[in-house]
């Protein structure tokens, strides 16, 4: 593919989105076929380029399109540019490949909404921000990617906005992620104001001459931003309230493709990252509480959807935990942000199945049983269960199984400790996945009497089988021949560190703590009845999983109870402050007028008496002067 046809990428479902929109109602009868077909030929255009960049050497792969100048401005010149590398056709692939099969899936899915049109636009617009934000060639371009992105997530979430629940989830992701966002335009302007440009290739090769300290303000700005867009602490708190959205968004967005926008942002901004020892100190920090207490709250969760969305925001953990460790860990973030995107998006997919046949109950209380009436649904979702424990030789074990290697590689206590805490983590998805499973498709039936359990039309199996099969065979492809880290290796750089524990002990300890994990889940979940209602909570720590760990008490507590406080007693000292000062000298000098003016009566004979008796003391002043 010549780099003329790198902009059509993104713009055949931003042209997708721009005609459903305007047509309105005229498109309801083919508006899905419309936005399908343009993810599809997305996909097709990213398979060709990703054709033609295998023939190439590696040294000459990377593609530039500069479309038009965009802020040729004095002292700022951006175009708006595209890059197609190895690392943007990595996230090409996936975000035009699981977004093509969820745009199938959701045909089936959505059949009897009547604004299904609207919600194919929505879908468009998405794909459409997101291929831009991981093809820019600069920031600025990236950000409008970004800021899109946001906006999409927006009105997906939000998509059943006559839903109070809806509503407010929309809005809360919106505000959250505008935190993140400031980060970013902030990491921008240091960017300009320090190196004069925000272009990747500018940025990156002034960077060894910038100071250490402007260089992790920068990476900090830059994982803020991250934090935002993949759901990690401490502004996770959007991820799980957005399951109200369709099943076919928490799989396109909240799985596969924008919680890992902030994983892209790192791995781009690698040449700053390893540059300031601090700021990735900070993404490794980041990763490693993230993929604890999301698992944690996974535990705890009973509805099918935020019980996958907390396990969503610990397995970004990983990923960040695995960036943080530099070009020993930017290879193996990218790989299980890849195998990710096919369990993941396959375990949504196969919960909105279970949803489609349960009349869209979401509590797994109501479930049991559903292996022998939902045989497709079970096998897929199976597959995507076992990838993401880590069973061999499924996806999950190859490319988990790497980042937790990498973490105790890197040596000392800091890689005991990451070693450790990516363990624990492996335990608890076990753990927690496995709950998922049998509360789900085994023991006894527990729904309610009208409800009657079918399998799902073929538009949505389908793209679950597909997504089945990445599951099965993605990591194993991806770690043969280190196939993915030579590919990467031009970008993100290469490392040939000390294998401190050699690679059978690592995969052993992470077998024996998957195995007790999931052992302990089919004690609680399979030998002993589920209650149809939850238990009061017994214990502290399962009372604040049930809680999301007070995230929300944490904000409200920290940021948004004195943010409150502060802003009222700005109000107040602007009424009685600036105000009071503004309007007291107005009163003051009206009253003093209104006072003066009363001399002023009209009559002739006062202003006479007044000349009359100035003149007079003028007189008597001078006199006394005279004789003195």
């Amino acid at each position: 593919m010549g780099t003329a046809m790198l902009w059509l990428m993104p713009a055949l479902p931003l042209a997708g989105a721009v005609i459903l929109l305007l047509a309105g109602r005229v498109s309801d009868p083919w508006g899905h076929l419309l936005g399908t077909v343009a993810a599809v030929a997305s996909f097709g255009i990213a398979a060709i380029a990703f054709i033609g960049m295998l023939g190439r050497d590696s040294a000459d792969r990377a593609i530039q399109l500069d479309l038009f100048e965009w802020v040729p401005v004095a002292g700022l010149q951006v175009d708006f540019g595209l890059q197609l590398d190895q690392l943007s056709m990595c996230f090409a692939l996936l975000i035009t490949g699981v977004g093509s099969l969820i745009h199938i899936y959701s045909i089936g899915y959505m059949a009897d909404d009547p604004n299904r049109r609207r919600f194919f636009a929505y879908l468009n617009l998405f794909l459409a921000a997101m291929l831009l934000l991981v093809l820019a060639n600069n920031y600025l371009v990236l950000f409008l990617g970004w800021e899109g992105v946001g906006l999409a997530s927006y009105l997906l979430i939000g998509f059943w906005h006559e839903k109070p629940m809806a509503a407010t989830a929309a809005k809360k992701a919106f505000v959250v992620n505008r935190v993140g966002d400031m980060g970013l335009a902030i990491a921008m302007f240091t960017m300009f104001a320090t190196f004069g440009s925000i272009g990747f290739g500018d940025v990156f090769a002034a960077a060894p001459q910038a100071g250490e300290g402007t260089l992790t303000a920068i990476g900090l700005l830059l994982l803020l931003g991250a934090c935002g867009k993949s759901a990690q602490v401490p502004l996770q708190s959007w991820l799980g309230d957005a399951m109200e959205g369709p099943t076919p968004v928490s799989a396109l967005i909240h799985a596969a493709t924008m919680v890992t926008a902030g994983v892209y942002l790192i791995a781009r901004s690698g040449p700053i990252f390893d540059l300031a020892p601090n700021a990735q100190l900070g993404v490794v920090i980041v990763g490693a509480v993230t993929l604890l207490f999301g698992a944690i709250i996974g535990c705890a969760k009973d509805d099918i959807k935020k019980a996958l969305a907390a396990s969503t925001m610990s397995q970004i953990g990983y990923m960040f935990l695995a960036a943080g460790l530099g070009p020993a860990g930017y290879a193996f973030a990218i790989m299980h942000l890849l195998t990710h995107g096919f369990f993941k998006a396959g375990l949504f997919l196969g919960a909105g199945s279970v949803m489609h046949a349960m009349n869209d109950e979401t509590d797994m209380r109501r479930y049991g049983g559903l292996r022998k009436l939902l045989p497709v649904t079970y096998v897929t979702f199976g597959l995507g269960y076992l990838a993401i424990i880590g069973v061999p030789p499924f996806a999950g074990f190859f490319s988990k199984d790497k980042i937790i290697e990498t973490a105790f590689n890197a040596g000392g206590a800091k890689g005991w400790t990451l070693g450790t805490a990516a363990l624990i983590g492996a335990g608890l998805t076990a753990f927690y996945m496995t709950r998922v499973m049998l509360m789900t498709f085994f023991g006894k039936t527990r729904w309610k009497e009208d409800t009657h359990p079918h399998e799902s039309p073929a538009s949505m199996r389908g793209p679950m089988l597909v997504l089945a099969v990445g599951s099965v065979f993605s990591g194993g492809l991806l770690v043969l021949g280190s196939s993915l880290q030579n590919w990467l290796a031009p970008v993100v750089g290469e490392h040939h560190g000390e294998h401190l524990l050699p690679a059978w002990v690592v995969t052993a300890m992470a077998l024996i703590v998957v195995a007790l994990g999931a052992g302990v889940a089919y004690r609680e979940y399979a030998l002993r009845e589920i209650p149809e209602t939850a238990p009061v909570p017994a214990g502290v720590l399962t009372v604040a999983a049930r809680r999301d760990l007070y995230g929300d008490a944490f904000n409200e507590g920290v940021f948004m109870r004195p943010g409150r406080h502060f802003t009222r007693a700005l109000v107040f000292l602007d009424n009685r402050g600036v105000d009071g000062i503004v309007n007291g000298t107005a009163a003051f000098i009206g009253g003093m007028s209104g006072r003066v003016r009363r001399v002023q009566t009209g009559f002739v004979r006062s202003y006479a008496l007044s000349m009359f008796t100035g003149a007079a003391l003028v007189a008597a002043a001078l006199l006394a002067v005279r004789i003195w």
